[in-house]
C-alpha cells in the first residue's frame, strides 16, 4: 500500500520514521512544503491553501492514505480536506490525553506553534478532556527554523529553550507535549533543561495506531529499522539530489537518537 506522508517541512518525517518500523513492507511517499515552511508563522488561509495544493498533487500519486503529520496544518486544514477528498486522513493531535491518563491530576504543558496554541482544535481538545485546570499552552515557533537548519543542540537552541521555558513552575508539572513534529528532534537538549520528572511525550503512536486502524493493515509485531531510502517530494519537486539526500538520512539517524528519550 502506497502511504503519504505531508507537512510543512522536515517534522513530519518523525512520524513516518516510527510508521516504517512497523509497516516495513508498505510503500512510503513523503512531502515536505520546503517552499512555505514555517506554516507556524503563517496565516490560516495560506495554510489552508498550501495543504489544497499538497493534497491534489499527493492524490494525483494513486496513494491509499495521507498523514498530515504536522500539528499546524491538521489544527486548520484536516475538517476541510476530509470533505473534499474520500481516502483516510489522518491528522496529527498532541498526546494531551496520554499525559493526563499517565498522571492523572497533574499539570501538562503542550508546546506547539503559535497557530496551533491560538488555535481553536487545541482548545476543543482540552474542553473534550476537561483539562482546562491541568493544561498549559507555550509556543517555541523558533524550534521550527532550528530543526529545519539541522541546528539541533547548539547554544543558540539552548539558550532559547532556556528562555522561553524560564516562566514555568515545572514543579508542578507531569510532562511536556511535543505538539508540533519538528520538536522531537529537540527531546536531548529538553531533556538537558527539564527536571528528571517530567516526561516528554508526542503524538506519533498515536497517529501511526490510527493509520493501522483505517487502513486495516497489520503492524509487524517487533520493530525494524526504519528505511533511510524514501521516495520524498520538496513541494512537489522529487528530490533527487546527492546533498539532500544526505540530509534526509541525517535527520532520520537523528530520530533515531531521539526515540527512546521522554
Amino acid at each position: 500500500m502506497k502511504l503519504a506522508f505531508f507537512d510543512s517541512g522536515i517534522g513530519g518525517l518523525s512520524v513516518l520514521h516510527h510508521a516504517a518500523k512497523l509497516l516495513p513492507n508498505e510503500e512510503f511517499i513523503f512531502f515536505a512544503d520546503e517552499d512555505n515552511v514555517p506554516y507556524g508563522t503563517k496565516s490560516r488561509a495560506e495554510v489552508l491553501r498550501f495543504v489544497d495544493d499538497a493534497f491534489k498533487f499527493l492524490t494525483a500519486q494513486n496513494v491509499a492514505a495521507i498523514v498530515v503529520a504536522c500539528n499546524t496544518a491538521t489544527s486548520v486544514a484536516v475538517r476541510d480536506m476530509r470533505k473534499k477528498y474520500s481516502l483516510p486522513i489522518i491528522g496529527m493531535e498532541p498526546a494531551l490525553k496520554v499525559a493526563l491518563d499517565t498522571f492523572p491530576g497533574r499539570k501538562v504543558l503542550v508546546a506547539a506553534t503559535a497557530i496551533t496554541v491560538t488555535g481553536e482544535k487545541i482548545r476543543r481538545l482540552i474542553e473534550r478532556l476537561h483539562a482546562r485546570e491541568l493544561t498549559e499552552l507555550k509556543a517555541l515557533s523558533e524550534l521550527v527554523e532550528f530543526a529545519e537548519r539541522q541546528e539541533f543542540n547548539s547554544p543558540n537552541v539552548e539558550n532559547y529553550l532556556r528562555s522561553e521555558l524560564s516562566g514555568i513552575d515545572f514543579a508542578n508539572f507531569s510532562s511536556l507535549v511535543l505538539g508540533c513534529t519538528h520538536f522531537n528532534y529537540f527531546k536531548d537538549t529538553l531533556r538537558k533543561i527539564l527536571p528528571p520528572h517530567v516526561k516528554i511525550l508526542d503524538g506519533n503512536a498515536g497517529t501511526v495506531n490510527e493509520l493501522i486502524r483505517r487502513t486495516g493493515l497489520q503492524p509487524v509485531t517487533k520493530l525494524v529499522p526504519c528505511p533511510v531510502s524514501l521516495v520524498t517530494y520538496y513541494s512537489g519537486r522529487l528530490v533527487t539530489d546527492t546533498n539532500e539526500l544526505a540530509r534526509l538520512k541525517a535527520f532520520l539517524r537523528r530520530l533515531d537518537e531521539m526515540e527512546a528519550l521522554t
